[in-house]
Order: structure tokens, then C-alpha cells, then sequence
């Protein structure tokens, strides 16, 4: 790649300065060499891209749809979750809305509201809980549910390098080695029916890139972040993470890909488990009871409460 020291849009980790048409010819060169390396997407699709109209999603459906126009054998469609998150998520389904009308590209929406009965905004007032960890539990079970029930093949998301970066150190700190090993480009450790695969095209691009991208595309004109994110573990992973690689270079690469070399080992230690049935909603789950039945239950205990 060529070093532009003319209008340059970024400068990688290596001390390369890419103009935009650079840039945009190197991020899209590694996203569909990631598609290849790790084998994400077959010749033939029915793939769904989880949506939330932020840029990592954004993007993963752009540069997704271009695949689907160069192979017609690809159909794309996009999975928006509404949690119910007042002042942030109705702008973003707005840009969703907007982004799939203008590309021509069917847009599922599903809502907290409607599936579970409450927002999220509304089950926090309840709760005594992080707002992430409901959420993501909530979040997960419906994009799961919702695209075996559209009988999507695939689920493409927009976690990205540093989302990768921060949920394998995380799960070092909290010492849950197992859920590492449902980590990597393809996420899970076996096939099977009651789970639609999920796979990260942008995994081998730093949020930085992405970031980028959707802006010199045109795809965002602003940045908007979740309200309850500052709440979050994570948040502060990112920022100790953030900090590391402004000190030295490379860092957030170095994390992934040593920790590409160990995922087979891990994925073969915890393959064997056996998969349950949730007892109450026959959705798959690690216990008898997943997770979003016994919060549903609380909710539901919590309001006949009050």
C-alpha cells in the first residue's frame, strides 16, 4: 500500500498515512480477505446483518452489500433490535431505516417492548442491574430466535477488533476461559439447528478503521454511543486497552492474534458439552432455565410487587 503524505484520511499502527481512495481500497481489501481466510460467508446466502445503525454495523452491511451485488446468490437482509433506550435508539433505527430504504435492503425490526413486554429503559426502573448485562442477554436471545425463525444461514455482526480485543481480556480477568473459547471470526464452538452462526466480517479491523470508513462513505455524519456503556465493564477494558496501544503500537493486534493461535485448543476443550433446551421458552440455553426467563420472571415477580 502507498504512503500518502498528501491529504492523508488516517495513520495505521505501522506509521502508514493513507489517503481516503487508499484507505478505502485497504479496509475493504481486509474485510473480504477475512471473509476468505476464515471462510465466513458461503457462495450461497441467506445472510442476515445484525443492525443497530452505529458505524460498526453500518458499515459491515455496506461492504456486505457489495458482496451481495457482486454474487446474487448472496441475499441480504438486516435484523434491528429496539431495547427500548430513550433519546438514543430511535435515532438510530431512524439511520437504519434510512440506510436500507436507500439501498433497497429489507429491514427486520424487533422490539423489547413487544417481545418481552417492557423496554429496557422500563426494566431498569425495576432492576437493581447493569444495564449491559440485561440487555446483552435480551439482545442476543432475540437476534438468535429471530433469524432461525426468518431462516437466515448466517448472522454477520459489526464487533470489530478492539470488541474482540476487549472480551478476551475481560474473560481473563473474570477467569471464564469457556466463554473465550465461543470467541473468534465465527462465534460458537458447534453446529447446530437452534443456532443461527454468527460471524465477524470486520474482526480484523481496529475500531479506528471502521470508524473511518463510515465516515469518509458517508455512512454516519455523527458518533453516537449507548448512555449505559459508561456504566459498563468493558468501558474501562477499552480505556485500559486504549491507553496500551497509544503507549505502544500494535498492542490490540498482538492480543488477537496470539490469542488466534491458542481458540482452536479452547474450542476443542469445550466442544464436547452437550447443548440444553430452555425448560420455559424451548430456546437453547446453558442451564435449564436460560437466562431471559429467569429475568422475565423477576420482572414479572417485581411487578406484581409493586
Amino acid at each position: 500500500m502507498n504512503c500518502c503524505t498528501k491529504n492523508p484520511v488516517i495513520a495505521l499502527y505501522d506509521g502508514n498515512k493513507l489517503c481516503k481512495n487508499h484507505f478505502t481500497e485497504y479496509f475493504e481489501n481486509k474485510v473480504f480477505k477475512t471473509v476468505r481466510q476464515f471462510d465466513l460467508i458461503d457462495k450461497e446466502e441467506i445472510l442476515g446483518v445484525a443492525l443497530s445503525g452505529g458505524k460498526d454495523s453500518l458499515t459491515v452491511l455496506y461492504i456486505l452489500n457489495k458482496l451481495s451485488k457482486q454474487n446474487p446468490r448472496i441475499k441480504i437482509n438486516a435484523i434491528a433490535i429496539d431495547e427500548g433506550i430513550h433519546g438514543y435508539r430511535n435515532k438510530t433505527l431512524e439511520k437504519a431505516k434510512e440506510f436500507c430504504n436507500k439501498n433497497n435492503i429489507k429491514l427486520y425490526i424487533f422490539s423489547y417492548k413487544e417481545e418481552f413486554g417492557l423496554t429496557l429503559d422500563e426494566m431498569l426502573k425495576i432492576l437493581d442491574v447493569k444495564p449491559c448485562t440485561i440487555c446483552g442477554i435480551f439482545r442476543r436471545y432475540l437476534l438468535n430466535k429471530k433469524s432461525r425463525e426468518l431462516k437466515l444461514t448466517k448472522l454477520a455482526t459489526g464487533h470489530n477488533l478492539d470488541d474482540e480485543c476487549q472480551s478476551i481480556i475481560m474473560n481473563q480477568i473474570k477467569n471464564n476461559i469457556q466463554l473465550s473459547a465461543r470467541l473468534g471470526p465465527k462465534v460458537g464452538l458447534i453446529e447446530d439447528n437452534k443456532f443461527v452462526q454468527r460471524v465477524k466480517p470486520l474482526y480484523l479491523c481496529t475500531e479506528k478503521e471502521v470508524t473511518t470508513y463510515a465516515f469518509i462513505n458517508g455512512l454516519l455524519d455523527e458518533f453516537t454511543e449507548c448512555p449505559n456503556v459508561s456504566q459498563s465493564f468493558r468501558a474501562q477494558v477499552r480505556d485500559m486497552l486504549n491507553n496500551l496501544e497509544q503507549k505502544f503500537p500494535g498492542t490490540k493486534y498482538s492480543i488477537v492474534n496470539s490469542f488466534l493461535q491458542i481458540l482452536p485448543l479452547l474450542k476443542q476443550q469445550f466442544k464436547g458439552e452437550a447443548i440444553k433446551v430452555c425448560l420455559k421458552c424451548n430456546e437453547p440455553s446453558a442451564n435449564d432455565i436460560c437466562n431471559t426467563c429467569v429475568y422475565l420472571e423477576k420482572l414479572r415477580k417485581m411487578v406484581e410487587i409493586r
